[in-house]
């Protein structure tokens, strides 16, 4: 089981439906403009696919779209790193509203319609009934291919990558040879300079700080004797003026409680005075004035501000400065081997070539099975003599998914010589070859659910009873819906959907009902004669309910 359960509010023509969807080959059938694929077009929204106010029902404010998905296992990882749950099911909503804005969310985290589409590609594959036109398309042809020889061409596509990035890079050190050498001769000149200041990581900080010092030495020694004689006085100094007053007060303390913590304080703060007049002495023992460290000083500091300014940076940045420049002459004298450069581009190349190589043998292998395969569905729906062939040509130049130029040939009928896909004229026979390509490789994909939108077009008896008998194999496996008019294959589907439309004074809306026993009979006799069914044309859709129930193993074939 894969697709559950979908929700519409308000989408084109259906102002509401909750519609839950049953595992095995599913059919949706309907008058013609009843709407038959507004589900597909639905699905495609929730999945990401572009949307406009178009898909808005008229008069509403927005269109609200939700499928449920059960948790195929290889979805998981997906899901985790994109930072979702993996609950028991995974919900995908959308809505767009009539300004054309668009919100999408999968299991209540918001998403982007691009992650939609990544998720959406690994749990649905749509066949749609012009299918064979991608076909034509030189990428599309090469991926299916791919798949179905179970390669990946990714490797590939990195070797092509380094070789591409190895050729750019030797050929733009040929291209500047001619102004390298201009460049590493101002580099080294610079670096010279530079090298001559040997500037130091943190230098400037400690030679600006120490400067400052030697600077104001004079000023410095003679603030702190100044504030020595006010704290030593003999006559009149703080420290002894503190202690005069700290004996005072404890000689009261013993009366006035309150002069017990005053005289603390006192007494703090004359071990604090004493230990900065201690420091002070000790100061002045080590400080002197140094005019000849001065000068020196003074010298290193106008070099760095001149190279400072010279080259517009900072003091500070003139050690990281001189370190990036011999990094880039680094890089320029490695640009320059142009031996190494070529060594490197030949060696890319041999890589890429040794991985192209191992890519067509692969190719080239799976190529005859593919073409077998298709070309036996094309017999199992009535182009008996008909034949598909994939042709692989080797290409004039390299190219990053290999080496082979991959096209799809197909002839309708016996004798006839294989032509391009797009040159088919029979549009029933593009459909049923279509078919025949999507049946084919429909297994090669992980999405637990296909959906076939009326990719039997063209087709009718025995040609359609095959279709149908082919789907209902498919369904066996994985779940399939298929938007179909024709009654063969819709009395094969295990589970049949009618959509329709209801007119009222209001407008007109759409719906979808589960159809089983006389209400199917009847849709499929309608399928068979009009829209009035006749005893004989009920009594042929009965027969062909039981006939394709008795091979699905239904009770009652209906």
């Amino acid at each position: 089981m894969a697709l559950k359960r979908m929700v519409l509010r308000d989408f084109v023509i259906v102002e509401s439906l909750d519609l839950e969807l049953q595992p095995g080959f599913t059919v949706l059938t309907g008058e013609t403009g009843a709407g038959k694929s507004i589900l597909i077009d639905a699905l495609q929204i929730v999945l990401g696919a572009r949307a406009d106010t178009s898909v808005v029902r008229e008069g509403a404010a927005k269109a609200d779209i939700c499928a449920e998905f059960d948790v195929p296992d290889h979805v998981t990882p997906w899901l985790e790193e994109a930072g979702i749950d993996a609950e028991a099911a995974i919900l995908l909503r959308r809505t767009v509203d009539n300004q054309g804005k668009s919100r999408a969310w999968i299991n209540g985290v918001p998403v982007t319609a691009t992650q939609l589409r990544s998720l959406g590609e690994q749990l649905l594959d749509i066949h749609g009934q012009h299918a064979w036109q991608s076909l034509t398309r030189p990428e599309s042809v090469r991926n299916l291919l791919d798949a179905y020889a179970g390669t990946n061409p990714t490797d590939t596509m990195a070797r092509w990558t380094q070789w591409r990035q190895a050729q750019k890079a030797l050929q733009q050190a040929r291209e500047a040879q001619a102004t390298l050498q201009q460049e590493r001769d101002r580099l080294q000149w610079q670096i010279a300079e530079l090298e001559k200041l040997a500037p130091q990581r943190d230098e400037w900080e400690e030679l600006d700080s120490t400067h400052r010092r030697l600077s104001n030495a004079n000023a410095l020694i003679e603030a702190a004797q100044r504030v020595l004689r006010i704290l030593e006085d003999e006559d009149n100094g703080a420290l002894d003026r503190l202690s005069q007053a700290h004996t005072a007060l404890q000689n009261q303390e013993h009366v006035e409680a309150d002069f017990s913590a005053m005289a603390d304080v006192l007494s703090s703060c004359l071990a604090q005075a004493s230990d900065v007049a201690h420091s002070l002495h000790g100061y002045l023992r080590r400080t002197e004035v140094d005019p000849e460290r001065l000068a020196e000083l003074d010298t290193r500091i106008s070099l760095w501000l001149n190279l400072a300014r010279k080259y517009k940076r900072p003091p500070a940045d003139l050690p990281l400065l001189l370190q990036e420049w011999k990094q880039s002459l680094q890089q320029l004298d490695a640009s320059r081997d142009i031996e190494a450069l070529t060594a490197e581009a030949d060696s890319s190349e041999r890589a890429y070539h040794a991985a192209a190589r191992a890519l067509s043998v692969q190719r080239s292998k799976a190529a005859p099975r593919l073409s077998s395969s298709i070309t036996k569905a094309m017999h199992d729906l009535g182009m008996q003599g008909g034949k598909f062939e994939v042709e692989i040509k080797k290409l004039t130049e390299p190219a990053s998914h290999g080496l082979d130029e991959i096209s799809f040939l197909v002839s309708g009928h016996p004798g006839a010589t294989p032509k391009p896909i797009g040159k088919v004229a029979s549009g029933g026979e593009l459909s049923r070859i279509s078919l025949a390509i999507a049946v084919t490789t429909s297994e090669l994909g992980r999405a637990p659910t296909l959906i076939f939108d009326e990719v039997d077009s063209g087709v009718g008896g025995a040609v359609a009873e095959t279709v149908g008998r082919l789907m209902q194999q498919l369904g066996a496996n994985r779940q399939v819906l298929a938007v179909t008019h024709l009654p063969q294959v819709a009395s094969c589907a295990h589970h049949h959907l009618q959509v329709s439309k209801l007119r009222s004074k209001a407008g007109t809306t759409s719906t979808v009902q589960s159809m089983t026993g006389s209400v199917r009979v009847a849709e499929i006799a309608r399928m068979l004669g009009g829209e009035r069914p006749t005893q004989t044309s009920l009594a042929h859709a009965k027969e062909m309910l039981e006939v394709a129930g008795s091979e699905r193993g239904d009770s009652n074939g209906t």
